[in-house]
């Protein structure tokens, strides 16, 4: 049987079970880059990685913030063979690509968006809608609200990460409105002494939170100047108060300054994992990670931020849970694979480092797998690939990855496994 196609191509086409055609179970994908103004300028994962994906050199005079891999419209993947879009190649034959249980449960589209993220200074303090008050905000305002899904996320450390996560508990937040006088200034004294008596409240800390986040702008103004002034003269400066100064930096006189002693501040060593649940206030700092949500892209903001604010939006649907955040060290699976599982079913996250010269089989997905080549060469499921590669894999598909004469470490994005058991 002779072949005259691409001996890739030909490697990587199986006929597939019950479909109209055989499809082709590994593409190559072309990818969106960002520019935000939060990103990193000069050299970063992002602008490498983009530039290896896309070909397209990298502007060192830019900012660059975030690879988008999946099929999200505000930033697309395109299959490289075809230049097809991944979405409409996969809405062609969803059931072969994405695989019946999946098509079932999450419908005709990727359920999951793979990024990177270069971050050069904070990003807004923000959380993202459960799926019920997404639904609202997009029929309310769909030019601001884009799509009607909602956004749990996980953030993996590429480099050592920094992030505000989610509320400090009651303790500590009591003890901080008691040392941090500009902070009680600008929540109000009958607040702070209300949150001081009961501070495992959620009421209470709803309270704290709204009267910070929803206090006059000039009044929050002179009082990050006060706090800016007091710790630039103390000597013995915390993390937190280190991290003030910094934000204040970056963004001066902003109320998300003083969010920095009411959320939890995080420093994650590179391999380590946060997930953020709907409704869970959240701040990146700094570094850089690979991010894994729902496919959605709505944001709602309320501090260091250029963008518009929803500051009444965020305090009313924010869960109010207090403590600290979990930390994912990942799971070994093998050898070659770390899992990292969240508690949600739309994804899940594998570092996978093949040594060289190995050829190493993965454990097939019911779902599609997005794989991302961080470094090393190799190819995956007959496709060459190296550095920047990113790659789909259809349901189902038994992907073999076989690294060149470096090794290769690959990212690897998939739907929970809880979904097909």
């Amino acid at each position: 049987n002779h072949d005259d196609r691409d001996p890739r191509r030909a490697a990587s086409e199986r006929q597939t079970a019950g479909t109209r055609n055989p499809i082709v179970m590994v593409l190559s994908l072309t990818c969106a880059v960002q520019n935000y103004d939060w990103g990193i300028k000069g050299g970063c994962e992002v602008s490498s990685l983009g530039e290896l994906n896309t070909g397209a050199p990298s502007d060192p005079s830019k900012p660059y913030a975030e690879l988008w891999m999946g099929t999200h419209p505000s930033g697309p993947s395109v299959v490289s063979a075809t230049g097809a879009g991944l979405k409409e190649t996969i809405a062609a034959d969803p059931t072969a690509h994405l695989g019946a249980k999946t098509v079932e449960r999450f419908g005709d589209d990727l359920p999951f968006l793979t990024k990177v993220l270069s971050v050069a200074k904070a990003l807004s303090i923000q959380a993202h809608p459960d799926k019920t008050l997404a639904e609202q905000l997009h029929a309310d305002r769909p030019n601001v609200y884009k799509d009607a899904n909602h956004k749990p996320e996980m953030t993996l450390a590429v480099t050592e990460f920094e992030a505000l996560c989610g509320f400090v508990a009651g303790d500590v937040l009591a003890a901080n409105l008691g040392s941090v006088p500009e902070l009680r200034a600008v929540v109000g004294q009958a607040t702070a002494d209300a949150f001081v008596a009961s501070p495992g409240g959620k009421d209470e800390l709803r309270k704290v939170f709204t009267a910070l986040m929803t206090a006059d702008a000039t009044v929050v103004g002179a009082q990050v100047d006060a706090l800016a002034a007091r710790l630039h003269a103390k000597p013995d400066k915390t993390p937190v108060d280190a991290l003030a100064c910094r934000l204040n930096e970056q963004y001066p006189k902003d109320v998300g300054v003083l969010c920095a002693y009411v959320l939890n501040y995080l420093a994650l060593k590179p391999g380590q994992c946060i997930y953020l649940a709907a409704n869970e206030p959240h701040a990146y700092l700094a570094g850089e990670c690979i991010e894994c949500m729902a496919t959605s892209d709505n944001v709602v903001r309320a501090g260091l931020t250029p963008k518009l604010r929803d500051t009444a939006i965020l305090c009313d649907m924010l869960t109010y849970r207090a403590g600290s955040p979990v930390v994912l060290d990942g799971e070994r699976v093998d050898d070659c694979v770390v899992r990292y599982v969240p508690p949600f079913d739309e994804f899940m996250l594998e570092t996978v480092t093949v040594a060289a010269g190995v050829t190493y089989e993965l454990t097939p997905s019911q779902g599609p797998c997005v794989y991302l080549v961080h470094c090393g060469a190799c190819t995956v499921g007959g496709e060459v690939a190296g550095r920047g590669s990113v790659l789909f894999a259809a349901a189902g598909d038994t992907t073999v990855v076989a690294a060149g004469e470096e090794g290769a470490t690959l990212y690897r994005a998939t739907i929970n496994s809880r979904v097909y058991a």
